[in-house]
């Protein structure tokens, strides 16, 4: 088990000691009204990924625009990994700080989500009362309602899709391959032209699971708990695959980028000719700020790549959660999220729904150029669901044991 899963387990087992007590009113999030005249005046933490500096100025951006409209002062609190607003969180809970908590929102993944749920830390539900959650037609897009798996139950509220997505130069790869056994020949014709992430960094996690799926002959036993299964034989294709595949990766595979942000720079120097990412526009995006030459494409593997939606939770002991609610809401207007999907800013994938939008909120996304690089939607072919969080934590532990436990 990761170190890092360790702490975060035995801070679980604090955490259980000290059971919940009636706590002062909470904000209710039926009553909007009440919920903006409350958030005036709070400050928000907002515990977020800032390994990107094009996602650290947009949520720069979110943070003044609520400022200006609802009073609300937004602080971002820059995390490397989410593990570590959880793990506060959960120390908080096992120091008896029940409220005033240091932490108001948290952009969280699957993983952190549903162990945060299990154990009744999180705020809520409250999501799904957000002005402007109906804009995700929930009833017909069920990506907004379970998290890997697991019923989000209003508990957090979606603010983003992605899907795995390979981008190359054409000026050194004519045919990308399209399925895990070409990725593994031309890798072998041309070494040390591709790489990934180096795990528990959320992309090398996420091609971990990518490659199990599509490895497995039966991806059933990926959607349960891993302790419904036998772990080593259902996950035995992926190590056999990257057995062969790490000889031929960038630096023998040996060593590893630590994140999409070192995966660009690789490919922009040359370094690799293939990369992939979370994030559809990723290669328009790079191509918008002169990072990558206009050869830059982007393809995805035959029957589709990993996709899911990126959620915003509220602790159970925020100190300001009619705030965090405010904020998150914002975030969720066709004004922030046409923002977010425009290339030349972020390039993340709205997860509205455009019939949902009027026709001023759709021209808002029809004016996106999205970029030379991004594929058409009917290009980027059927999202896969992740599987259940628990196949991420022992895919991880499992990658260390064997890659780096020397």
């Amino acid at each position: 088990m990761p170190l890092r899963l360790q702490v975060f387990a035995v801070l679980i087992l604090l955490a259980l000691q000290f059971p919940l007590s009636p706590r002062a009113a909470e904000p209710d999030p039926g009553n909007w009204s009440a919920v903006l005249e409350e958030a005036k005046g709070q400050t928000v933490y907002w515990n977020a990924w800032a390994g990107e500096p094009r996602t650290n100025d947009y949520i720069a951006w979110a943070g003044k625009q609520v400022a200006e409209r609802y009073g609300v002062d937004v602080v971002h609190v820059k995390l490397g990994d989410t593990a570590e607003a959880v793990s506060r969180v959960v120390a908080e809970k096992a120091a008896g700080t029940l409220t005033g908590g240091a932490v108001d929102l948290i952009w969280i993944n699957g993983e952190n989500f549903a162990s945060m749920k299990r154990n009744g830390l999180l705020f809520g539900p409250w999501a799904e009362s957000l002005p402007n959650f109906p804009l995700t037609d929930p009833d017909n897009n069920p990506g907004v309602r379970n998290d890997f798996t697991v019923p989000v139950e209003g508990y957090e509220a979606p603010w983003g899709k992605a899907q795995i997505v390979f981008y190359y130069d054409q000026a050194f790869v004519s045919e990308p391959p399209t399925t895990l056994a070409a990725l593994l020949e031309w890798a072998t014709a041309n070494p040390g032209r591709f790489t990934y992430p180096l795990p528990p960094n959320f992309l090398g996690s996420t091609f971990l699971k990518q490659a199990l799926l599509k490895l497995v002959p039966d991806t059933a036993p990926l959607y349960r708990p891993v302790d419904e299964s036998d772990f080593a034989v259902v996950s035995a294709p992926l190590w056999s695959y990257l057995d062969t595949l790490h000889p031929q990766l960038w630096r023998q595979g040996r060593a590893f980028p630590a994140n999409s942000t070192e995966m660009r720079r690789l490919l922009a120097d040359s370094e690799i000719a293939i990369s992939l990412s979370f994030n559809p526009a990723e290669a328009s995006s790079a191509i918008a700020n002169g990072e990558f030459p206009d050869t830059v494409r982007s393809f995805v593997l035959d029957g589709g790549t990993i996709g899911n939606v990126s959620f915003l939770a509220i602790p159970f002991n925020a100190s300001n959660k009619a705030g965090a609610m405010v904020l998150a809401n914002f975030l969720l207007s066709p004004e922030a999220q046409a923002r977010k999907q425009d290339p030349a800013i972020w390039g993340g994938e709205t997860v509205l729904v455009m019939d949902r939008l009027d026709p001023d909120e759709r021209a808002l996304f029809d004016r996106l150029d999205l970029g030379v690089a991004s594929l058409k939607p009917d290009e980027l072919g059927a999202i896969i669901p992740e599987p259940h969080p628990s196949w991420m934590e022992h895919l991880e532990a499992e990658w260390q044991r064997r890659y780096t436990d020397q």
